[in-house]
């Protein structure tokens, strides 16, 4: 199981998502551009002492991402507020990439396109969306239960 995150706008969120990532084990995506410069040095210090523990992989671009070995085994399934079923109804493999939309801008067409499948988490009502790395965490939760990977973590 994969994450990633497509032109993400917030440095501290990708530092999250790179914790996130390399606490659960993962791999992380970040497909660029980003809404802040990613160079080197801003990458190593969103990681703080958990870069060498994560495996990222930059993207230049979505057609990038898309053409990568890593999108030939498994689906893409799109974490969006209006996605078609609840996470807790979708059934996820161990070969997903779980991708999220832009925390400014949510998920573009190209996004929805290229899905395989999309997912939401249930809100109250009125309320426009979670932390894009909160939703990452509440939908990995399941997905990871589903395909038995809390148990290759100890």
């Amino acid at each position: 199981m994969r994450l990633a995150l497509y032109q993400p706008d917030i440095p501290q969120n990708l530092g999250a998502a790179i914790r996130l990532s390399a606490c659960l084990g993962l791999a992380l995506e970040v497909i660029e551009p980003c809404g802040f410069p990613l160079t080197d040095a801003a990458l190593k210090r969103s990681a703080l002492d958990y870069g060498d523990k994560a495996r990222i992989t930059r993207h230049a671009s979505f057609a990038a991402f898309r053409a990568a070995p890593e999108r030939e085994g498994g689906r893409l399934v799109l974490v969006e507020t209006d996605g078609a079923v609840s996470f807790q109804d979708f059934s996820f493999s161990t070969g997903d990439t779980l991708i999220f939309g832009r925390e400014s801008a949510g998920s573009p067409g190209e996004l929805y396109e290229a899905a395989q499948a999309s997912v939401r988490v249930p809100m109250a009502r009125g309320l426009r969306s979670l932390n894009v790395v909160a939703a990452a965490a509440v939908v990995l939760t399941e997905a990871m239960r589903q395909t038995g990977a809390w148990e290759k973590l100890d």
